[in-house]
């Protein structure tokens, strides 16, 4: 949801979605050119992001939140090519950290943020409804569109089903005490799970009496200066492929 609510309420809103890939393409290409510098590919992860919240004005709050996650398992990733675990002279196990594995987990790390700093801008800049239409006309087949939309809506239907839970747990004071709060948790998790199933099978039905007919089709968002915005787009993935392969040719 914070994803959603980034991408409808950031500047670059009205922005053609043609052009934010394209210039999260050319941080892609970017991360994967720097893959053994990780300075340089902190540097274009810090420009990306830079871009993301200077730019896009996505709020710092936000985008860290929406980058937790990935993060954390960015560092546990980095940590375990490090350090490894090996047989001591002793007896036992011991954790050894070479200077191999911490140029390798260095690299690696350079390059994921790099990545995921261009991932982040694409999404928490062009809403899911811009991003399905923009991959319709890439031909992307429609099979695939077609289930992210249904998963779309059903992250909305199953968020909706919460607060409404949570509200009407909270108005009879579900969550007054330590062990009201895991009753009401609980209590919660079941309905769900009988909720979701139900839909499900709504869902189902409703695929079935459609008979397949067709892709699903919504309205898009027109973009009037979409060429502009490509163009101006292009230069900046330009610009951040030549700065990465700059970089690259630099001696270390």
């Amino acid at each position: 949801m914070l994803i959603e609510q980034s991408a409808y309420a950031n500047r670059w809103r009205g922005v053609a979605p043609a052009a934010k890939g394209l210039f999260a393409l050319g941080g892609l290409v970017a991360a994967f050119i720097v893959t053994h510098r990780p300075a340089a590919g902190l540097g274009i992860a810090a420009l990306l992001a830079t871009v993301t919240l200077g730019g896009a004005r996505v709020a710092p709050g936000l985008y860290l939140r929406v980058a937790a996650p990935a993060l954390f398992f960015l560092a546990i990733s980095a940590l375990s090519l490090a350090v490894s675990v090996a047989p001591e002279a002793q007896g036992g196990l011991g954790l050894h950290a070479s200077p191999d594995g911490q140029a390798l987990a260095a690299g690696v790390a350079g390059r994921s943020l790099a990545g995921l700093a261009a991932l982040l801008f694409l999404v928490l800049t062009t809403p899911l409804t811009d991003l399905i239409a923009l991959l319709r006309r890439l031909r992307t087949p429609e099979v695939l569109l077609d289930i992210m939309v249904l998963c779309y809506r059903t992250l909305f239907v199953f968020s909706g089903a919460v607060q409404d839970m949570r509200t009407a747990q909270a108005a009879r004071l579900g969550y007054g005490s330590r062990r009201q709060t895991l009753r009401s948790l609980g209590g919660m998790a079941a309905n769900l799970t009988v909720q979701i199933w139900q839909r499900a099978q709504a869902l189902h039905l409703a695929a079935l009496a459609r008979n397949n007919d067709g892709p699903l089709r919504f309205l898009t968002t027109p973009h009037p200066h979409a060429r502009r915005d490509i163009a101006l787009a292009g230069s900046g993935a330009t610009a951040l492929v030549m700065l990465a392969w700059a970089a690259r040719m630099v001696t270390p």
